[in-house]
């Protein structure tokens, strides 16, 4: 199938049943043992600073446990692989000194997928495999102050977060990706950053670069950290028109569930979920197993409450498999039509009803 023939196919099978995503890619490659030769390889034998756990590079200096960690994923029953490249911005690379070479990273990282996505879907050609292309949230806030004294100060201006995402996005396109996935937004404005990338590599390729934006909580109150509700985070990046609107990270599917009833109700385009499995333990750990994460998907599907399904951090292979299992039976969310009224947001929602 080429591009186009992929898109089509995703947005039928998106009417059909609940999509399932995969699990976390960190905590799976941090697992591995690596030593910081391994993450170094041949390519950056002699770079100047440790590039030990930056295992986005494992895209260019070790390829055959990417590829390994995609078909796990596929073999568990994913029908859509992330790309290894959650850091892969020259704004977060900086902190490794790769920031000349994210655009590199995001290539190998697509192009990784794209192989493994192709070759499962060769495979069985009556369960097609899509590629998300993984743009993360950085380490710099652009909507938050970083000084007490002076609340006018900022980690990092829009424009060079706009332009780190735009590089990013272009080789995650280049290499293979379908989707684009703007991930983790715990600050809505850093996510508007990536939107408005995507919108000029749309420009630039003339390609139809679907997006899905997935919001992250970082208190039980419900907020993200640049203070917002869901729905009103839902009200400021609406106008995006993503493919899909969703949550992961931050809580275990218990504590998440009320976030992702709430988008549910008020999104009227596919919900996309992907909880830890669990809270992080005193050693920060993720002690949930795949039968209690699974449960909680499961009756998230039963409630109507999610099109795509998969998990965040702690999640494994084996979460998958079992998620996977717990939604097979459900029908996907209906997708509700919005009313026509004037919806703003600050903090909170605002919405005009005559």
């Amino acid at each position: 199938m080429d591009r186009a023939e992929r898109l089509e196919a995703l947005r039928a099978a998106m009417r059909e049943r609940i999509l399932v995503l995969d699990g976390s890619w960190g905590a799976l490659l941090q697992g591995k043992g690596l030593e910081e030769a391994d993450y170094r390889g041949e390519r950056f034998a002699d770079h100047p600073l440790s590039l030990k756990n930056d295992v986005d590079v494992l895209n260019l200096t070790q390829p055959d446990i990417v590829r390994e960690v995609h078909d796990a994923y596929f073999d568990a029953g994913a029908d859509i692989t992330t790309t290894n490249t959650f850091t892969s911005t020259s704004v977060t690379q900086e902190d490794f000194g790769l920031d000349g070479d994210c655009y590199e990273l995001n290539l190998a990282g697509a192009s990784l997928a794209r192989e493994r996505a192709d070759a499962w879907t060769e495979r069985t050609p009556e369960k097609p495999r899509w590629v998300m292309g993984s743009l993360g949230p950085t380490n710099k806030t652009s909507s938050v102050a970083i000084e007490v004294s002076n609340p006018s100060i900022r980690g990092i201006d829009f424009d060079p977060l706009k332009d780190g995402y735009l590089e990013a996005a272009r080789g995650l396109v280049d290499g293979g990706a379908d989707i684009l996935l703007i991930e983790t937004i715990y600050d809505t404005l850093n996510a508007k950053a990536a939107i408005v990338a995507v919108e000029e590599l749309r420009e630039e390729t003339g390609l139809e670069l679907p997006i899905i934006l997935s919001w992250t909580a970082t208190d039980l109150s419900g907020r993200n950290l640049s203070g917002q509700t869901v729905e009103a985070f839902w009200n400021s990046i609406r106008h995006a028109k993503p493919l899909a609107v969703g949550l992961n990270c931050a809580f275990g599917a218990e504590q998440l569930r009320p976030s992702v009833a709430e988008l549910s109700r008020v999104a009227e385009v596919p919900i996309a979920a992907y909880p830890n499995a669990g809270l992080p333990n005193d050693l920060g750990e993720f002690d949930e197993t795949p039968e209690i994460t699974s449960a909680h998907l499961g009756e998230w599907a039963e409630s109507g409450f999610v099109n795509l399904v998969g998990g965040c951090c702690g999640t494994t292979p084996e979460h998958i498999r079992q998620i996977a299992a717990a939604v097979a039976r459900s029908q996907p969310r209906e997708i509700p039509e919005a009313e026509r009224r004037m919806r703003l947001a600050g903090i909170d929602a605002f919405e005009v009803v005559s």
